[in-house]
C-alpha cells in the first residue's frame, strides 16, 4: 500500500505520525486540513495529559465511515488509530468543516490511553464505561455536545433496555448488538449513548476528575454512581 507520512508536532514536540494510506483513493485535497485538526486535537489532549507517542492511519473507504458524517476511525493498538474518511459522502464535507476530526481523534486518543491503562474491558459494564469516557472527554476538552450516536435514544427507551448487574458483568455480551443494533434487539447506538449517560451521572455526583483519573478511573467506580439514575437500583 502507498503510504505518504507527516508529522504533527507542536512547537518543538515531535509527537504523532500521519500515514496517508491512498492505495484505495487519493487524500491529496484533504491532507491539508486533516492534518490540521488532528494538530488542534493533539493540542487539547496535551493540555490535561502527556501525549502518548501515536501512528495515525488515514484511508480512503466509503464501506466503513458512518453514513451520517462520512468519517469514522478505531483504535487498533494503544500507539495507533485508523481514520477513515469517505469524501464522497455528502456530509463528508460538513464534517471536516465542523470539527468532527479533532473530535474524533480525541475520542479515539482517550481509548489509546485508557487501553494503555486498564484497559478498554471485557465485560459490558467496562466497555459502556470505556466509551462514555472517551465521549465526555471530548465534551471535557472541545466544549461540544454529544455526537449523534451519543444521544440516539430517548429517556424511556434508555430505561426499557437498561442492563441489570449480571448483564453489566458479563463477559459475552454482544458488542456489536449493544452498540450499533445487530441483530434489532437493541436500538442502533444504544450503548454509546448508555455508556454517555452514565459517566454524565459519574460527573453530575461529583467527580471533577484530573487527568489520571479521566484516563485510570476504575469501571466499578462510574457504574456505582449511575446506580439510582440512569442505571436500575440494585
Amino acid at each position: 500500500m502507498h503510504s505518504v507520512s507527516n508529522t504533527v508536532q507542536t512547537g518543538d514536540i515531535v509527537s504523532w505520525q500521519v500515514h496517508w494510506l491512498e492505495a484505495s483513493g487519493d487524500l491529496c485535497s484533504w491532507r491539508e486540513t486533516v492534518a490540521a485538526e488532528i494538530a488542534i486535537a493533539r493540542d487539547a489532549v496535551a493540555r490535561i495529559v502527556p501525549v502518548p507517542a501515536l501512528d495515525i492511519g488515514v484511508v480512503r473507504d466509503a464501506s466503513e465511515a458512518i453514513p451520517e458524517i462520512g468519517t469514522a476511525a478505531n483504535v487498533l493498538s494503544p500507539h495507533l488509530v485508523l481514520l477513515t474518511l469517505d469524501p464522497d459522502n455528502p456530509n463528508f464535507e460538513t464534517s471536516l468543516r465542523t470539527g468532527d476530526i479533532r473530535r474524533t481523534i480525541v475520542h479515539e486518543v482517550h481509548h489509546c490511553l485508557r487501553m494503555a491503562g486498564p484497559g478498554y474491558g471485557a465485560t459490558l459494564g467496562e466497555a459502556l464505561v470505556s466509551e462514555g469516557l472517551a465521549g465526555q472527554f471530548v465534551r471535557h476538552l472541545l466544549g461540544t455536545p454529544p455526537e449523534p450516536w451519543e444521544a440516539a435514544v430517548s429517556d424511556a427507551v434508555l430505561a426499557a433496555h437498561r442492563p441489570d448487574s449480571a448483564t453489566l458483568a458479563g463477559t459475552d455480551h454482544d458488542h456489536g448488538a449493544w452498540f450499533f443494533g445487530r441483530g434489532g434487539r437493541h436500538p442502533r447506538w444504544l450503548g454509546y449513548t448508555l455508556g454517555y449517560r452514565i459517566v454524565g451521572d459519574w460527573l453530575a455526583a461529583g467527580a471533577a476528575p484530573d487527568g489520571d483519573t479521566w484516563v485510570n478511573v476504575p469501571a466499578d467506580s462510574v457504574l456505582a454512581a449511575a446506580r439510582g439514575r440512569t442505571l436500575a437500583e440494585v
